[in-house]
């Protein structure tokens, strides 16, 4: 039986993104970010694949995060950085994740790990640039290198990198960023010198990746790029990225609607004339944010042609405009409907949805819903 909806994710497509991103940072390594589940795309699956195509290293966010991808098997470094108090770094430290450090209260926890798995924990130093979220901020990191080299000398951490993030990465010329990279270098330099060792520098998301050569240091951390979705192209500008999500649906009922009548919550759209319209059964429990069905431009694409949804998005389902009444629209009630995906043939995209909502591509493909039943897909 074929599913109600589903999210297929093109393999192949992340292979040759991650291939394009190794290319451009040749003389780095190449950090694959599948934090949040691949960004939706399925970690694992997304992990072994960009592995497969060249990268050297894998980020996520959390502890749980990696743990999936150490008990999938997965052995290639992997760099987890966001964590709250008291999480136990034992098992972590035990399984060979490398783990963010940004505070003394960071560092003395993992230190603990490290005690409780009876092996040094590697660890990437944080240091705030600039974007003033995660990391040491500058005034307290000399603090912090004090405490690592106490923490190094007692055998409980093996430093290995310092790192930051950029906060206009996606403006490659905004000048905050070379006071980001010159902190960063002054900070890094300060690390190596107190330490005695060399130290990974790492700097570089997608959008430096892809524009900022001069920022790719060491290691670079593509995490958008990876799936298709250009941090700086907008909807519909050209890019040698490709999309690797789609989200279908099929036609689950066919209805005339006479002249006049309100369709959908609000009934924000009213038939125009006598109407074929065509339910479609996902809604914003399956990611299509409600917000779109207001802005009257949303479409999808069935049978090749783009069309308008009229009236309020659902919790399940969407109402799909055929036109009028009395006119073969060439559309029957199972057939396969576009929601969203590459739009390299005039479909409608991820880039264009986020367009319309006046946000990012990044929260339009994590937010697709866990109803639909992923296709995991390689393409060639």
């Amino acid at each position: 039986m074929s599913p109600r909806a589903e999210v297929r994710i093109d393999l192949d497509a992340v292979r040759h993104n991650v291939r394009h991103l190794v290319g451009l940072a040749a003389g780095a390594g190449t950090m694959a970010v599948v934090k949040a589940d691949g960004y939706g795309h399925g970690a694992v699956d997304v992990a072994r694949t960009a592995l497969d195509a060249g990268a050297r290293w894998l980020g996520v966010c959390t502890l749980e995060e990696a743990a999936q991808l150490r008990a999938a098997g997965i052995t290639a470094p992997v760099l987890s950085w966001l964590h709250v108090p008291d999480e136990d770094f034992a098992p972590a430290v035990a399984t060979d994740v490398d783990l963010g450090v940004a505070s003394r209260r960071d560092l003395a926890a993992v230190a603990a790990g490290a005690r409780a798995a009876g092996r040094p924990a590697r660890i990437h130093l944080k240091i705030d640039t600039g974007l003033s979220r995660n990391g040491c901020p500058p005034h307290g990191w000399g603090d912090l290198l004090e405490a690592v080299a106490d923490h190094t000398a007692a055998g409980e951490v093996e430093p290995v990198a310092v790192w930051t993030h950029l906060a206009h990465a996606d403006a490659p010329a905004h000048p905050t960023i070379e006071v980001q990279a010159g902190r960063f270098d002054d900070a890094h330099a300060a690390a190596r010198t107190r330490l005695g060792r060399t130290l990974l520098a790492h700097v570089a998301n997608s959008a430096a990746t892809l524009t900022r050569p001069d920022l790719h240091r060491d290691l670079v951390r593509p995490g958008i790029a990876v799936y298709g979705l250009d941090p700086i192209a907008g909807a519909g500008e050209p890019t040698a990225l490709r999309p690797a999500m789609s989200l279908r649906s099929r036609v689950a009922l066919l209805k005339t609607v006479a002249a006049g009548e309100g369709v959908s919550y609000g009934h924000i759209w009213t038939t125009p004339t006598d109407r074929v319209l065509a339910l479609v059964p996902v809604g914003y429990a399956d990611g299509v944010p409600r917000l779109l069905g207001s802005t009257g431009r949303l479409t999808v694409g069935i049978g090749g042609v783009r069309r308008p949804v009229v009236g309020r998005v659902c919790m399940d389902q969407v109402m799909v405009d055929l036109g009028p009444s009395g006119t073969d629209h060439g559309v029957a009630e199972g057939d396969e409907v576009l929601l969203f995906g590459a739009g390299d043939d005039g479909g409608p995209s991820a880039a264009e949805w986020a367009e319309l909502l006046g946000t990012i591509h990044y929260e339009i493909v994590t937010g697709v819903g866990s109803r639909p039943r992923p296709v995991r897909t390689v393409v060639g």
